[in-house]
């Protein structure tokens, strides 16, 4: 588990194929590596890896075809930057929020634009996870644990102040640019804890849809 507040800003030193996935070498800069060991868990723009090799300036972790597939990792590049933070302990202090490091979906930056000091921007989700994006509610972006501050749809406004541009990736964030969204884990378990026994019916699937919701006397 980790908790969205980004530790430092890396770099992608090597990217190797491996028999149709890929391991990567990532540069860790200021990162404190004194207290990390070969199975950890480190999240490099949101995404949980197992730091399987530590040369010293940084870690070495698998990537698999499934994470290549549904994270911006494909887009990669030797050279592109990328948010890192440490797995947290039960000492560490809950700055953002709880973030498991599995990504839910690719969002797309829409728009940017100058806001006083911060950066306003707008993003767009996949349609399948606009249910669980809410008003004030918290949103994990390529790593980054970030406050909603407005919805429309499937698109999401975020204002960034001035130190989480420059201690993140988000400088670089363009209109067009893909970035990995995971949201609030609490919402995921709670859809499912509403199938109740329905849950265990592989014909039910994993949503609650309007119909469910009226026939189990949600809806009045």
């Amino acid at each position: 588990m980790f908790t969205g507040i980004i530790e430092a800003v890396g770099r992608i030193a090597n990217m190797e194929a491996k028999g149709g996935d890929m391991r990567l070498r990532i540069q860790t800069g200021k990162l404190d590596l004194g207290d990390v060991k070969l199975g950890d868990s480190i999240a490099v723009n949101g995404v949980c890896l197992t730091v399987i090799d530590l040369p010293g300036d940084g870690f070495w972790a698998d990537v698999s075809l499934e994470t290549l597939n549904h994270t911006s990792f494909s887009q990669l590049k030797t050279g592109s930057p990328a948010n890192l933070e440490k797995a947290l302990t039960p000492t560490t202090r809950l700055g953002g929020h709880l973030v498991s490091g599995h990504v839910d979906g690719l969002g797309e930056i829409v728009s940017r634009a100058e806001d006083a000091r911060s950066i306003h921007f707008k993003v767009k989700a996949p349609d399948e996870l606009a249910k669980y994006i809410a008003h004030k509610g918290s949103i994990c972006v390529d790593g980054i644990s970030l406050t909603v501050n407005a919805v429309s749809g499937v698109i999401f406004d975020l204002n960034i102040v001035p130190h989480t541009v420059q201690e993140t990736t988000v400088g670089q964030w363009q209109p067009g640019v893909k970035v990995n969204l995971e949201v609030d884990v609490i919402a995921r378990y709670l859809e499912r804890m509403l199938l109740g026994d329905k849950a265990a019916d592989p014909k039910a699937g994993g949503d609650i849809t309007m119909s469910f919701l009226a026939e189990n006397g949600f809806l009045k």
